[in-house]
């Protein structure tokens, strides 16, 4: 019988602490929650790779690496909502919900959704919702949100995504250029997002989040 608690430990030992990621209730959501019942059936032996894993055309779970510096870097405190957008199978979430008061979770995908409300649920993360809607949308119902995250690379996040951010907010994302990733911070000022190098990464670029080409005549 495979041993996921001694495997959660080692993707903290050899992933995330040595990415300088020191909160810690960041340290104790990644050791908390179960990572291999957030991944496809037949698939839970490779579920602590240090290494996007896919879920879907153009979908990934963010490495560990990955989604421990942007929360890291966000600094959730627990009296904060986030929007966790593209949550696929709830593992974003679900490590999210232990470091925030609740998580809006958005995922385009009925069925990813579904599975991820029964996970979430059997792991008792009662303070998320999944809301199914497209990602760029985000859930403005329920905002304005103290965070937003984004669960996958972008060219340029649209604005009816950023009206949802509160002033004084944070986002997060991995914004794609060239081939090359970088995880930027945003805080929002004013009604105006200033923009922070955090650290380079990689992702495919969700839906609803490249750069809309000018067409020329």
């Amino acid at each position: 019988m495979t041993d996921y608690k001694t495997r959660r430990k080692i993707m903290v030992d050899t992933q995330i602490r040595p990415a300088d990621v020191t909160k810690f209730p960041i340290i104790d959501a990644f050791l908390f929650v179960p990572r291999e019942k957030f991944v496809p059936d037949g698939k839970r032996e490779a579920a602590y790779i240090g290494e996007n894993f896919q879920i879907g055309q153009s979908r990934v779970i963010l490495e560990p690496r990955t989604l421990a510096k942007l929360l890291d870097a966000l600094d959730v405190n627990n009296d904060e909502l986030v929007l966790d957008i593209g949550t696929g199978l709830g593992y974003s979430s679900a490590v999210i919900s232990l470091v925030a008061e609740f998580v809006i979770a958005v995922e385009d995908d009925s069925s990813l959704a579904s599975e991820a409300e029964e996970i979430l649920s059997e792991i008792g993360a009662d303070n998320v919702v999944v809301e199914i809607n497209k990602l760029e949308e985000g859930a403005p119902e329920h905002g304005p949100y103290d965070v937003i995250i984004i669960q996958g690379g972008v060219e340029e996040i649209p604005g009816s995504i950023l009206k949802q951010l509160k002033n004084g907010g944070r986002v997060g994302a991995i914004f794609i250029e060239k081939g090359l990733g970088t995880a930027k911070i945003g805080f929002k000022l004013n009604d105006k997002i200033n923009w922070r190098y955090s650290f380079n990464a990689a992702a495919p670029v969700l839906p609803g989040f490249f750069k809309q080409k000018d067409f020329a005549l």
